[in-house]
C-alpha cells in the first residue's frame, strides 16, 4: 500500500471577500512532508484563513493548494487527508474521552470493537488511558487538549492543522503542552501546520516558521534562521530579541558600511549581499544577547562597534538582566546581560555606559529609502 505524502504546496494562493477586502495575497510556499510548520503573525494577518483553506473550510479566490502533489481545491474536507484541531477543542460534553476520540471512526462505520481498539491505542500514545471513561468536564485544560489532539489524529491524516491550540492554557501548562505536541508529531510522523501569534511558541516548536503580515509572507525558513537572520525590520521586531535602528551610510570600505545616526559614534555593519550606496538610509539589527556593556573610557578593538548611552531601566529576568538604554533616540535599545556578569559590577538607572558588539554580528536589513538627487 502506497504511503500518502503530507507535503503541502501553496501556489498563488489568494483570498478576497466581496472582491475588495483581500486577506491573503498571492502566497507561494512549500511545506515538506513530516515538517512541523508554524504560521506566525499578529491578529488579522491571514494565517488562520490559510489554515482554513488548507482544511477545506474556506475556498480560495485564486491559486492552488497541493497536498502530496494533488490539487485539493474544491474537494470536501473529509477527502483531503487533513484533520483540524480547533482552538475551542469542541469536545462533546456528554461523551466520554474514549467516545470523543472514537467519534470519527464511528461516522466511518467501524464496528465498536474495531474503533475502541484503535482508540485505546491512540489514548495510550497521548497518555490518557486511565482517563478513558471520564467526561470532558472532569478533565483539566491540558487533558482536554490531548483528547482533542487524539480525536484529530485518530483518522490518520496526512496533515494535522492546529488553530492556536495553546492560547487558552496558562504559561506552565503551555510549556508542557509544547513538549507534548513535539512528541506527538514525532510519533505520528505526519505534517503539522500550527497557527499562533506567539513568537516563543513558534520558535520552540517548529522546524519551519512562516512570518506573515497583512496577508503576505515576510519570511519563511528554519526557526533558527528566521530568528537569527531576519530579512527586514518587520521580522526582526516582531520576533523580538533584536535591537533595530536606522542611519545613513557615511562610507563603505572593506565590505563594511559605517553610518551616522543620532547619538551614535562608531558603528559598522557587514555589507554582505546587500546592494547599498553612500547616502542610503539603512536598518541594522543586533541581537540583544550579543551586546556587552562596559564603563566609559575603555579602549576597544577596531572590529568592535560601540555607542555611548545611559541606563534607562533594569529588569531582572532570572538567568539574565534586561538593561534598557537611551542609545538610539526613538528606537529601544536593550542588552541582555548574563546574571553573573551583571552582578559583578551592576549598573543603575542613570549610569553612563558603552554598548559594544563585534561588527560582524550586526546584520544589514532591507534598504528603506535611497537619497534623492
Amino acid at each position: 500500500m502506497a504511503v500518502l505524502r503530507g507535503d503541502i504546496e501553496l501556489a498563488g494562493l489568494t483570498k478576497s471577500y466581496d472582491g475588495v477586502h483581500t486577506v491573503v495575497q498571492g502566497i507561494n510556499l512549500k511545506i515538506p512532508d513530516g515538517a512541523y510548520c508554524c504560521f506566525l503573525g499578529p491578529s488579522g494577518c491571514g494565517k488562520t484563513t490559510i489554515l482554513r483553506m488548507i482544511a477545506g473550510h474556506e475556498d480560495p479566490t485564486d491559486g492552488e493548494i497541493l497536498i502530496g502533489g494533488e490539487n485539493v481545491v474544491g474537494l470536501p474536507p473529509v477527502t483531503r487527508g487533513t484533520a483540524m484541531m480547533f482552538q475551542s477543542y469542541a469536545l462533546f460534553p456528554h461523551l466520554t474521552v474514549r467516545d470523543n476520540v472514537a467519534f470519527a471512526l464511528r461516522i466511518r462505520g467501524l464496528s465498536k470493537a474495531d474503533r475502541y481498539r484503535q482508540t485505546d491505542a491512540m489514548l495510550e500514545k497521548v497518555r490518557l488511558s486511565e482517563l478513558a471513561d471520564r467526561l470532558p468536564a472532569q478533565l483539566s485544560g491540558g487533558q482536554q487538549q490531548r483528547v482533542a489532539l487524539a480525536r484529530a489524529a485518530i483518522t490518520e491524516p496526512r496533515v494535522l492543522l492546529l488553530d492556536e491550540p495553546l492560547s487558552a492554557l496558562d504559561e506552565q501548562l503551555r510549556v508542557r503542552m509544547r513538549l507534548e505536541l513535539q512528541r506527538m508529531q514525532r510519533d505520528l510522523g505526519i505534517t503539522f501546520v500550527h497557527v499562533t501569534h506567539s513568537q516563543l511558541e513558534a520558535i520552540a516548536l517548529a522546524d519551519m516558521v512562516v512570518v506573515m503580515d497583512r496577508g503576505e509572507i515576510k519570511q519563511a525558513g528554519p526557526a533558527r534562521d528566521v530568528y537569527a537572520a531576519p530579512r527586514d525590520r518587520y521580522v526582526a521586531e516582531f520576533l523580538g530579541g533584536q535591537n533595530v535602528f536606522s542611519g545613513r551610510i557615511d562610507a563603505i570600505k572593506d565590505n563594511l558600511v559605517s553610518f551616522v545616526a543620532p547619538q551614535m559614534k562608531h558603528v559598522a555593519v557587514p555589507v554582505g549581499a546587500s546592494r547599498v550606496g553612500k547616502g542610503d538610509i539603512i536598518d541594522v539589527a543586533v541581537r540583544r544577547d550579543d551586546v556587552d556593556l562596559i564603563r566609559p573610557g575603555i579602549d576597544l578593538a577596531p572590529d568592535v562597534s560601540s555607542l555611548a548611552s545611559r541606563v534607562l531601566a533594569v529588569e531582572y529576568q532570572g538567568n539574565f538582566v534586561k538593561v534598557m538604554l537611551d542609545a538610539t533616540g526613538e528606537d529601544e535599545f536593550v542588552a541582555y546581560v548574563p546574571e553573573r556578569v551583571f552582578f559583578r559590577d551592576p549598573y543603575t538607572i542613570g549610569d553612563v555606559v558603552q554598548a559594544t558588539w563585534p561588527c560582524h554580528l550586526a546584520r544589514l536589513l532591507a534598504k528603506t529609502t535611497s537619497p534623492t538627487a
